[in-house]
Formats: C-alpha cells, sequence, structure tokens
C-alpha cells in the first residue's frame, strides 16, 4: 500500500514515493541468519533538497516464509487459500493463523501473515542486527540501470555506477511499475539495446530531471518548472518564453557553463533525449552532413480552394470518391471552401475511406454513433461518491473545465457565456478520455479540437475526426514526449542543409536546439495564424502532399523569411525568442505554404541529398518508384518513421554528429 508521509522526517525531506512490502529475500550465501529469512521493508524516494535519493528501510520484524500463505489465482468468488511451503491448512489452522498473525494481502498476487510480536517478547525473534545490514540509501545519480525481472512478481536489480549491484527487491504485492513510472519523473530510462529486461539511467543534473515532458504550463499548455532566465525581454512574452527559457536553462546549464566543449554537448544531448546516439568519431551508420548545393529553389504558384461543384465531379453515383491522388492535390494546392470542409475533412483524416459508398458511410456514422454515446454513459454515470476514489478522472475533469474556459473564447463559436459549442467541446474531451484513458487528457488537446468541432457543428463526427488527428498526434502529448523530441532533431537536420550560415548563426545564440518552434511544432501552429489560416493550413497539410512531414517544411519556410532580419540585427538567443513569438498572427498563410512548397521542390530536385533528409521526408520511398502523391495517411506515420534521422553540429574545430539509432 503506498504511503506518503512528510511528517515523519525532516521538513527539508520531501516523499516523492512510498511503498511498504517490498522485500529482500537474503541467501545463505549473501550472509542472511537463515536461508529462508524474508527482509521485509519501505521504499521511498526522498527529495533531500539537495540530491534525490532512492532509499530501503526494512521494518521491524521480518517475514518467515512458512508463515506466508497465498491467495489461490484460480479462484473466483472465494478466495482459495494454500500454504507457499506446505500442504493446505485445515479451517481450523487457518482460523489460528489468521488469529495470531496479522494480515497484509493482495488478491491478485500474494498474501502474507507477519507474526504479531507479542507482550513478554516471545514469539518474535531478534533480527535487528541482520535487519539493518540490508537498509541502503543511495543517490539517483549514482544508479546506472535497473534490471527488471518477473518470477510471478516483479522484482527490480539496482546496478551502480560503480557496477555495485543492490539487492533484489521483491514487489510481492505490486508497486514496482509506479516506483518506476516515479523515477522517470527525476530520470530518463532507456531500454538498453543489449538486454530489454534493463533500464538504462541518466541524470545530468537537477534541472533535467524535470524531465521533457514537464514543459507546459497553464499560460502555454502547462510548463511546470523550476527556474527561467531573468531578462527584460522575456518577461512579457508570457507562457511560450517560460517553455523555451527553462529548456535553455536546463541545455545550457549555469552562466560559467556557456561555452561547452562539443564532447560535454554531446554527452549532455545523449542524456536529455533518449534513443540519441551521439559520437565524435566516425562510425557505421552516422553521416557528417557537408554543405550541398540545392540549386535555385524553384517558384511555385497557389491554387483556388475547391469548390463544391469541384468536390461533387469526384463522387460516383454511389457516392465513391474518384481521382483520388488528382483530388489531394487540388486540395494541397489551394485548400477548400468551407462549404465543403465538413464531408472532406472526414475523409482527410480516415474516418471515411475514400471507397466507400454513400451507404457504407450512413452505416458506419451510425455505429460510431452508438460507440461514442457509450463511452459517455460511462463518465456521465459516474457518482460523485465514484469520483472522489479516482483521482485520474478528477485531474482530467478539473483540467479540461480549466482549459475550455479560455479556448478560442473570441470565435463567435465559443463566446459568452453558456456557450454551447463550450459544453460539446468539454463533452468530446471528456468522452475522449475514456477512448484513451492511458493518455487522457494533455493541455493542448483543447486547441486541436476546437477547430474541427468548429467545421463539423456535430458532437459525434467531431469526436471521430479529433480521434483520428489525435492518432497523428498522439507522440507530441505522450508521457516521454518523444514526437516532440524526434521533430526538432529532425527540422535541424532539414535547417542545417537549407542554409548552413544561418544555422551557425543560431548555433552560436546558443539556439540552435530550435526550442523557439516548440509550441509550432506542439500543436501545428494553431496559436501563430489566425483561426480561419489554421483551416487552410491544416487540410492541405492532410494530404499528406507533396511529402512526409510537410510541416517541418512550413517550419523552414518560415524561418526562411525571418532569417535576414535575424542575422542583419545580431539578434541573440532572448531577441530571437521575442521575435519569433511576435510572429502570432502576423503571418501569411498563402505565402508560407508557396515557399514551404518550393522549399520542398528545391530538396527533392537534389541528387545527393543525405540519407537523413529523405528519411525525414520519405523521399527515399518516392525514389524507388512509389507514387509520391500516395494515400493520405502519411502523416499520422510522419513523426514515427524517420527514426533515423542524423544531423551534425559544428564546434569551433571538432564535429558532433548526431542521429537516432536505425
Amino acid at each position: 500500500m503506498a504511503t506518503e508521509s512528510v511528517l515523519k522526517l525532516p521538513l527539508k525531506d520531501q516523499v516523492i514515493f512510498g511503498h511498504e512490502g517490498v522485500f529482500i529475500h537474503p541467501s545463505a550465501e549473501e550472509g542472511g541468519v537463515e536461508q529462508d529469512l524474508l527482509v521485509s521493508g519501505s521504499l521511498r524516494i526522498l527529495d533531500k533538497d539537495t540530491e534525490v535519493v532512492v532509499e530501503f528501510r526494512p521494518l521491524e520484524d521480518t517475514v518467515d516464509p512458512s508463515n506466508m500463505l497465498c491467495a489461490g489465482k484460480d479462484s473466483s468468488s472465494v478466495v482459495e487459500w494454500a500454504q507457499c511451503l506446505g500442504e493446505r491448512t485445515s479451517s481450523q489452522q487457518l482460523l489460528e493463523a489468521q488469529q495470531s498473525c496479522e494480515t497484509e494481502w493482495d488478491m491478485v498476487n500474494a498474501v502474507s501473515f507477519r507474526k504479531k510480536p507479542c507482550a513478554n517478547g516471545e514469539g518474535s525473534l531478534n533480527h535487528s542486527h541482520e535487519k539493518n545490514r540490508w537498509a541502503f540509501s543511495v543517490s539517483i545519480s549514482d544508479l546506472r540501470s535497473i534490471v527488471v525481472k518477473d518470477e510471478g512478481w516483479t522484482f527490480l536489480i539496482l546496478q551502480l555506477k560503480d557496477s555495485t549491484c543492490l539487492p533484489p527487491l521483491h514487489f510481492h504485492q505490486g508497486g514496482s511499475r509506479e516506483f518506476l513510472d516515479s523515477l522517470r519523473r527525476l530520470a530518463l530510462l532507456t531500454e538498453s539495446p543489449d538486454d530489454e529486461t534493463r533500464l538504462l539511467v541518466s541524470t545530468p543534473n537537477k534541472a533535467l530531471s524535470q524531465s521533457f515532458e514537464n514543459l507546459l504550463d497553464d499560460n502555454n499548455f502547462g510548463l511546470v518548472h523550476q527556474k527561467f532566465k531573468r531578462d527584460p525581454y522575456v518577461t512579457t512574452l508570457g507562457g511560450f518564453s517560460k517553455v523555451t527559457n527553462y529548456i535553455f536553462d536546463a541545455l545550457r546549464g549555469p552562466e560559467e557553463q556557456h561555452q561547452r566543449p562539443p564532447d560535454e554537448v554531446a554527452d549532455l544531448l545523449g542524456e536529455i533525449i533518449p534513443g540519441l546516439e551521439i559520437n565524435q568519431q566516425e562510425e557505421p551508420g552516422f553521416e557528417v552532413i557537408t554543405r550541398t548545393d540545392l540549386g535555385p529553389r524553384p517558384q511555385v504558384s497557389r491554387g483556388e480552394p475547391l469548390s463544391a461543384e469541384g468536390w461533387t465531379k469526384h463522387q460516383d453515383p454511389e457516392g465513391r470518391m474518384m481521382n483520388v491522388a488528382e483530388l489531394k492535390h487540388t486540395i494541397f494546392k489551394g485548400g477548400l471552401c468551407h462549404a465543403v470542409r465538413k464531408e472532406a475533412w472526414k475523409f482527410l483524416l480516415g474516418y471515411f475511406p475514400w471507397s466507400s459508398t454513400l451507404e457504407d458511410r450512413k452505416h458506419l456514422q451510425r455505429a460510431k454513433t452508438d460507440e461514442y454515446f457509450r463511452m459517455k454513459l460511462q463518465w456521465k454515470s459516474v457518482s460523485e461518491e465514484q469520483e472522489r476514489r479516482n483521482s485520474r478522472l478528477r485531474d482530467y475533469r478539473s483540467l479540461i473545465e480549466k482549459d475550455v474556459n479560455r479556448t478560442d473564447r473570441t470565435n463567435r463559436f465559443y463566446e459568452g457565456i453558456d456557450n454551447p459549442g463550450l459544453a460539446l467541446l468539454h463533452d468530446i474531451l471528456m468522452t475522449y478520455c475514456m477512448y484513451d484513458f492511458d493518455l487522457g487528457y494533455v493541455q493542448g488537446m483543447s486547441d486541436l479540437l476546437s477547430p474541427i468541432l468548429y467545421v463539423m457543428e456535430n458532437e459525434v463526427d467531431a469526436f471521430w475526426c479529433f480521434v483520428f488527428f489525435m492518432d497523428q498526434m498522439h507522440q507530441n502529448f505522450e508521457e516521454q514526449m518523444q514526437g516532440m523530441k524526434t521533430q526538432l532533431i529532425q527540422l535541424g537536420t532539414l535547417l542545417r542543409l537549407l542554409d548552413l550560415a544561418f544555422w551557425n548563426y543560431l548555433e552560436a545564440q546558443d539556439s540552435g536546439y530550435l526550442y523557439f518552434c516548440f509550441r509550432w511544432l506542439l500543436i501545428r501552429f494553431k496559436r501563430e495564424l489566425s483561426f480561419q489560416d489554421v483551416l487552410r493550413l491544416w487540410e492541405v497539410m492532410w494530404t499528406g502532399l507533396p511529402c512526409q512531414n510537410f510541416h517541418l517544411l512550413v517550419c523552414c519556410a518560415i524561418l526562411d523569411s525571418e532569417k535576414q532580419k535575424i542575422m542583419e540585427e545580431n539578434y541573440g538567443f532572448n531577441e530571437i525568442l521575442k521575435h519569433i513569438n511576435e510572429l502570432s498572427m502576423k503571418l501569411d498563410i498563402e505565402d508560407v505554404l508557396q515557399k514551404a512548397e518550393g522549399v520542398g521542390l528545391q530538396i527533392r530536385s537534389c541528387k545527393d541529398l543525405p540519407h537523413s533528409v529523405t528519411a525525414i521526408l520519405g523521399l527515399d520511398t518516392d525514389r524507388r518508384g512509389s507514387d509520391p502523391t500516395r494515400n493520405g495517411s502519411a502523416p499520422a506515420a510522419a513523426q514515427t518513421s524517420c527514426s533515423n534521422g542524423h544531423l551534425t553540429k559544428n564546434g569551433s574545430q571538432n564535429s558532433v554528429r548526431v542521429g537516432f539509432r536505425s
């Protein structure tokens, strides 16, 4: 049973995690008093202000396995008890055991009985000396790895950086997952490439141990942070500056450490982003990106939005969509007129199959309507009493209510008090928690739903379109935010290819990590563009044209337009941040899309592209003969299919090659 009591500790110590009923199994070889003796204790993670430690403290009483009883896992309505190390007890023996022992049990796992110490001391063993030798307290910065194994219950083996292995910790009554989840909030746990049972532990410093997934606050999708730079430029920038400054401080470290040597930067980056490999030497699997002549950038033009008449021409008499590749190309070049969006978005997002007939879609909508309201009823029927015992659902509801009340309130669809649009936003997001309870609700998701509900004007259709959009965006909001980390690396790779001089300038200004693009990528420019421009951008991106990860080319196009001012004005880190932040609501979406398409064509025409770039944009697949206007599922794969992107960062004399494991 988890316990979190700060009263027993000095005020400076805070319990981050606590769990009792964790066992050590001493063996005769390890010098145990008795081979069958079990040492039961409590495992805690403590924040001691100067460091965070993992601590195991044995309880006053040890446990004799001869007194342990197990629940029969095949029993259903009646719990069947059997002695672990002996024959089945009679009812009378069981009654006597229960009278002389106190029970700690878990119906699913094991039930242990501890002998109660008698008043006169009889019946208890004095193992205080033995107990104390199994106590330990280690800093998480000293941890190298954790081996996770299962033998009917989970046990963990903690290995220190000096190769010392602590005694295995056996979780007879559960709690191992909660322990690892708590540790993940303080350190980076990544699976070892050589041993799938081993988690490697990285803790670069206390600022970084806050972990990348917590970089959101109330003003800008929930950034939780301990510090941010004090500077007159950024104090007025709101939540976005908090996001970028926190990342900046975490990466850059104390003021006296600003000029890190390349090898130190390599080590730091490798610890910040799980799965990232950084090498100082030439090795197979890594490529050095050098200056590439891309040739002139083609001039492209945009078209007119697809009209309702044009959309209807692409349907056969039964309602199937014809010439889908041509249709997507038309949408990519000009978008859609608003009257078409309600139907077309369902196809672009994957809710409706392109080959479905009108009758097929009616059946699908009926089935999806039933499914939606079954899920909605799940949270609607939860009583107040139930919700008081469901902290996750309670937290989801609280966060949703807070975010809904400030989402697009200047839009007529959501303005005013008691607006029905806000009620629909709330209900759809709550129902999504039932659909994907593991993810639940994360701040920023309301920004992705709002335009979809605005277009659909229907609760059920909006929900399912949102589900398919979240399938594409899911990694942005997962606990480890691997999608965000990957995209920032990929964007750096593209930017370096397109303009090495600008990239080097950003590097010199401590801005090579491109954290000022964090918000762009997280919610697909939702807060950078006017509401109508967001609709246009999203439908263009959902076509999957002209390549994978087109949204990264949109980032490149915006930065390309701003690079001259940034470099001519000699902007430093804070000025770059301020300038990029102030672009919000000032971008011309048609100009951005035109330039992004031109950048894509410029890259595609180059014959000697680095493999990392072709992988990011999916051009290696296209060049093997597949149709570049393949189906619209490309965006969904865009964030996960490019795991081998590479990036080279130049130091004054050395270069650091960065890449993901193939």
